[in-house]
């Protein structure tokens, strides 16, 4: 293969930070970085794998990390606009949008317009803006590579199929967070610290919360459907505690294909990285007499009500899920503010989410618009109760 050459969205994050190890791994040269303001790990970054550009959206660290690497080549930029930048760097062939939250959206956009390949870890790109997304990387021939780890099992899974028509439906695996078969009396008082204890990945907060209560895994339907052109109708979640089973597909005459591996971030980064190639990974061999028992369980829709949430948004169309998606960050972050309730992120998000805008042939301008309302009826949800 090729080397390739990367520009890594989002590089101080989990995905960002595992995307470097591999690119290092694989020889890959790493043409842009941008993060948020986390300007200690950035400058390490630029030192070690020396990009010609990197960014971070807060302007006053993007100040501060210019002065640091003044020794260095790399051009230092800022803001949304200094990102884009970066997802458009010309000698990049592959974007890895690690991004978290709806931020990532107009970076996919850009990446798509320069005809990059996206190795996609920002799922908010597809339920906020799929239908743009989807159209345009169509029209620009861009292939979208999945990266999360439940997606990226159902890419592999459907490697060779023969049409999909032969596509029964797809079962997305939820490890169940750390509050798996508590009731809503038993979470009325969990705590941020709590929420934050996953038992299988290791995630960033808004992720790891939004795992808790299983708005991940609505917001990742969403994403499977627009990634796989299938209805939510013939998408299954079931809750698989152990992690190893990472997604299935279904064909008609029932055959299920999984993909196993252990819970390890990097298996799926590479494979959207080398693909179709298949490279040794820096992770461990999944032995399954040592792990001895998989389990399976049907989510409790009715105490993480999230799943049904986004499911009903995504049928409804339109900008609702992009509606429910700003509401739902909104929730998060007043949770880990210390604002709200856990219990109170599924409440408000389900009622906002009703109030979602009809508009079915959005733009981005309206998707923008539906953020801005979506987090300020949030607010005034959250004062009222």
């Amino acid at each position: 293969m090729a080397a390739k050459n990367l520009s890594i969205l989002g590089s101080t994050g989990s995905i960002g930070t595992q995307s470097l190890e591999i690119a290092e791994k694989c020889g890959f040269n790493v043409s842009a970085l941008s993060a948020y303001s986390n300007v200690d790990i950035i400058e390490e970054q630029i030192r070690k794998f020396k990009p010609r550009v990197a960014a971070l959206v807060e302007k006053q660290a993007a100040a501060d990390l210019k002065i640091r690497v003044a020794d260095t080549d790399t051009k230092i930029l800022s803001g949304i606009e200094g990102v884009c930048e970066c997802a458009a760097v010309n000698d990049a062939d592959t974007v890895i949008n690690g991004i978290v939250g709806m931020a990532g959206l107009k970076p996919t956009l850009t990446a798509i317009e320069c005809k990059k390949t996206i190795a996609l870890a920002n799922k908010e790109t597809l339920v906020a803006g799929g239908k743009i997304v989807m159209n345009r990387a169509k029209e620009m021939g861009v292939h979208i590579l999945p990266v999360d780890s439940e997606h990226s099992a159902i890419f592999q899974c459907l490697q060779g199929k023969p049409t999909n028509k032969a596509l029964k439906k797809l079962i997305l695996t939820a490890s169940g967070g750390p509050f798996f078969g508590k009731t809503r009396e038993e979470l009325k008082n969990v705590t941020v610290k709590d929420a934050l204890k996953h038992p299988n990945w290791s995630m960033g907060a808004k992720i790891t919360i939004d795992s808790a209560t299983m708005m991940n895994k609505g917001l990742e339907v969403i994403e499977a459907s627009w990634l796989f052109g299938i209805s939510p109708s013939k998408i299954d979640v079931v809750v698989h505690r152990e992690s190893i089973i990472h997604s299935a597909v279904e064909y008609d005459d029932n055959a299920v294909i999984a993909q196993l591996g252990l819970p390890d971030m990097k298996i799926p980064i590479q494979y959207a990285l080398t693909y179709p190639e298949r490279y040794d990974a820096p992770t461990a061999e999944l032995d399954l007499a040592e792990i001895c028992n998989l389990s399976f369980y049907k989510p409790d829709c009715e105490t993480f009500k999230l799943i049904n949430v986004c499911k009903n948004a995504f049928m409804r169309g339109g900008i609702a899920p992009a509606f429910a998606n700003s509401a739902n960050e909104q929730a998060n972050l007043m949770f880990r503010e210390g604002k709200i309730g856990f219990l109170d992120i599924g409440d408000i998000v389900e009622c906002v989410a009703s109030e979602a805008p009809d508009i079915k042939d959005y733009t981005l301008e309206d998707i923008d618009n539906a953020d801005k309302l979506a987090r300020e009826t949030v607010i005034k949800y959250a004062q009222e109760r």
